[in-house]
């Protein structure tokens, strides 16, 4: 019964993968995951853990996030309840796209999913009040190599939706290190 649109974009391994929804009377019914559907897509991940957020402001920005070798993470992000502008930046050194990032808007409404594989940097900002984000990722929580990047580095230049001063932050993403001041562990 599985069926699932397929969306390269254009930073290598990054996908957006939209689940067939049957919906009737009643609502709807998805596949948000079949392993041998998303191996087809190129989703060779075996996800370990599945997180969830929740987050009650309009602006509330998640990011940039990654684990470094040797833990890193690929995630499968959706938005369960809202929606979000989610961004992945490639951080794999040798990559012709290093440093480029790319942002597409998931939503409770649409079921659309972000595959992010590891070697990326990866982080959310709310589009709505009360929203709820969950994602599978391929390896455990990590504390030694949990690290991230600036969400509003002007090197990255990432088009947020919403201004600065709009911005929800932990205080954890208000002190994270800028782009130019990063070492990639990372390869492609």
């Amino acid at each position: 019964m599985a069926k699932l649109n397929v969306s390269p974009l254009d930073l290598q391994g990054l996908l957006l993968l939209t689940p067939t929804r049957f919906a009737d009377a009643r609502g709807y019914f998805s596949e948000t995951f079949h392993a041998e559907e998303f191996a087809k897509a190129g989703v060779d991940a075996v996800f370990v853990q599945d997180n969830q957020s929740y987050s009650t402001r309009l602006g509330t920005i998640r990011g940039l996030h990654f684990q470094t070798p040797p833990q890193p993470q690929a995630k499968l992000v959706r938005a369960l309840v809202g929606s979000v502008f989610d961004v992945a930046v490639d951080l794999r050194r040798d990559s012709p796209t290093y440093g480029q990032w790319r942002g597409v808007t998931l939503s409770a409404e649409t079921g659309s999913q972000l595959y992010v594989p590891a070697g990326f940097a990866h982080g959310f900002c709310t589009l709505e009040a009360h929203t709820i984000v969950a994602y599978k990722v391929d390896r455990y929580y990590s504390p030694e190599c949990d690290s991230g990047l600036l969400w509003n580095d002007p090197d990255l230049a990432i088009d947020w939706p919403i201004l600065p001063e709009e911005a929800v932050l932990s205080d954890k993403d208000t002190r994270l290190p800028r782009f130019g001041d990063f070492a990639s562990p990372f390869a492609m």
